[in-house]
C-alpha cells in the first residue's frame, strides 16, 4: 500500500509539473519591425487596448520590437498591423514549449555542471539569502548585512554593505545597485551576486581601487515574493505579490511604477491585472519602501544607483516624461561608457547597448526607481537592461557567465567615473 500511494505521488507531481506551463499555451511573440514613429505609436496604443506583454522595445532600424500575444487577441492584433502595413514575424511560435524547453536547459545545465557558484544558476530565495549570510560571516571586517525588513509575503530581504572603512569614511562615494525589482528576469540577479563575488572573494589587483575607495550597497532581491513564484507557478510573473485593496483576485503591484515620482501618470494601467500597474499609491510595496530607505539614509554619498533588468542592452537615464535632468550630458558621458566596455565584449548575437534617456529611447514611464533615485538627489541615477540573446526573459544558463562578466566591466567603469566626479565635488565642498 505504501509503495502504491509512493507511485501515486509521483505521479500527481510529474502531472502538475507537465502543466505547469500551460497557462502560456497558444500564446506566441511576435517580432515587429517599425519603418517609422507611426508605427512604434500603433504598437504602443496596442499594447494598451488589448493588454499585451511586451517583451523588447523596438528602435526604427536597429531592433525589432518583440510582443506575447495570447490566441484570443492574436486576430485583432494581426488585423491591427497589417491594416498599416506593419511587418511582422513569429518569433516564438508557442510561448508553454518554449518554457518548458527552458526547464529542461536550466535542468541539464544543474546535471552537466554540479559545482555550481551562486553567480551561475538561477537559484532560490533560500540558497541566495544563505550565501549573503555567509559572506556577512566569513568576511566581517569588510561585510555588513542589513535585513531591510520583510516581503508582503514575509521573507526578509536583505543587503549587503562592503566597505574597507564600514562606510565611515565620507570621502569616499557609495555605489548602490539593486535586482530582480520585476520578478521574471531571472538573469539580473546572477549580476548582482557577481559583484559581490568579484569585490569581497575575488578581488583582483586591477580592481583594488574599486574596493578602497568606493562604498557599495547590493541588494540581489527586491521582489523575492514574485521570484519565488515564478519558479512555482508562474514563469512570467512580473509584479510584487500584494493582495490589493481594490481587486479580489489580481494580485501585485508593478514595483518599477510604485515610486513616489510623478506617480501613476505615465506608462501605466489602472486595470488592476495588468503588467504595469502602479498600485494605489506610492510606495504601497514594503519592497519599494525598502529601495527608498536606502536611497534616503546614505543619500549625501549615493553618488550612483543601479536599477538591473533584463532584457534589451539599454543604458537608460530619466526622466520618464522626456524632460532631462540638469547633468544630462554627464549622465550620457557615464552611461555612454558603460555601454562601451559591454560592448567591447559582448557575443556576435546581441545587440550594442544603446544609451540615452527612457523616454526617449523608449516609451514615457512614472513612478520608476530610476526617476526617484535621480529626483531626490542621487547624481547617477540608471536602468541597466542586460542581454536577451533573443530568448527574451528566459536567457539559457550558459550565458549567465558572459552577461556577468562583461557587465562587471561596465560596473566597474562608471564606478571610476562617478568617484571622480563626486571627489571634485567633496574637494569643492571640504
Amino acid at each position: 500500500m505504501e509503495i502504491r500511494y509512493l507511485l501515486l505521488l509521483c505521479a500527481v507531481a510529474g502531472a502538475v509539473q507537465a502543466g505547469k506551463h500551460d497557462q502560456y499555451s497558444g500564446h506566441q511573440v511576435f517580432g515587429i519591425k517599425f519603418r517609422n514613429a507611426s508605427d512604434s505609436e500603433l504598437l504602443h496604443r496596442l499594447e494598451g487596448l488589448l493588454e499585451l506583454d511586451t517583451w523588447q522595445h523596438g528602435v526604427l532600424e536597429q531592433r525589432d520590437a518583440m510582443v506575447m500575444v495570447p490566441p484570443g487577441k492574436r486576430e485583432a492584433f494581426l488585423k491591427a498591423l497589417d491594416d498599416e502595413g506593419v511587418q511582422h514575424y513569429v518569433q516564438m511560435d508557442d510561448v508553454a514549449e518554449a518554457l518548458k524547453k527552458h526547464d529542461d536547459e536550466i535542468s541539464a545545465w544543474k546535471r552537466a555542471r554540479r559545482t555550481r557558484m551562486i553567480f551561475q544558476d538561477y537559484w532560490r530565495y533560500d540558497q541566495i539569502d544563505a550565501y549573503l549570510e555567509r559572506i556577512a560571516s566569513q568576511y566581517p571586517d569588510l561585510v555588513t548585512l542589513v535585513n531591510a525588513g520583510k516581503s508582503y509575503e514575509g521573507r526578509d530581504i536583505k543587503y549587503l554593505k562592503i566597505s574597507t572603512t564600514k562606510f565611515n569614511d565620507p570621502s569616499k562615494p557609495i555605489y548602490f545597485m539593486d535586482a530582480m525589482i520585476h520578478a521574471r528576469e531571472w538573469v539580473t540577479t546572477p549580476v548582482a551576486l557577481y559583484s559581490i563575488y568579484r569585490l569581497v572573494e575575488n578581488l583582483r589587483s586591477q580592481d583594488q581601487d574599486l574596493l578602497r575607495d568606493i562604498d557599495w550597497i547590493i541588494m540581489p532581491l527586491v521582489n523575492p515574493d514574485g521570484y519565488e513564484f515564478t519558479h512555482t507557478d508562474t514563469r512570467l510573473w512580473r509584479k510584487t505579490r500584494s493582495v490589493l485593496p481594490v481587486h479580489e483576485t489580481c494580485l501585485g503591484v508593478d514595483a518599477n511604477r510604485n515610486f513616489d515620482v510623478l506617480f501613476g501618470t505615465t506608462g501605466v494601467s489602472e486595470n488592476p491585472c495588468a503588467l504595469t500597474y502602479p498600485g494605489t499609491h506610492a510606495f504601497s510595496e514594503p519592497e519599494t519602501g525598502y529601495v527608498r530607505d536606502i536611497l534616503q539614509e546614505h543619500l549625501n554619498r549615493i553618488q550612483l544607483y543601479m536599477n538591473i533588468h533584463s532584457h534589451g542592452n539599454w543604458v537608460l537615464f530619466g526622466y520618464g516624461d522626456h524632460s532631462l535632468p540638469p547633468n544630462a550630458a554627464q549622465l550620457h558621458h557615464v552611461g555612454a561608457a558603460m555601454g562601451a566596455a559591454m560592448d567591447a565584449m559582448k557575443l556576435p548575437q546581441a545587440g550594442y547597448y544603446l544609451v540615452g534617456n527612457s523616454a526617449s529611447l523608449l516609451y514615457g514611464t512614472s513612478g520608476s526607481a530610476q526617476d526617484y533615485a535621480q529626483v531626490i538627489g542621487v547624481p547617477f541615477s540608471y536602468t541597466l537592461e542586460l542581454p536577451g540573446y533573443g530568448f527574451g526573459f528566459l536567457v539559457p544558463p550558459q550565458f549567465i557567465d558572459q552577461i556577468n562578466e562583461e557587465t562587471w566591466q561596465g560596473i566597474a567603469v562608471t564606478a571610476r567615473l562617478a568617484r571622480s566626479y563626486y571627489r571634485a565635488r567633496y574637494n569643492a565642498n571640504n
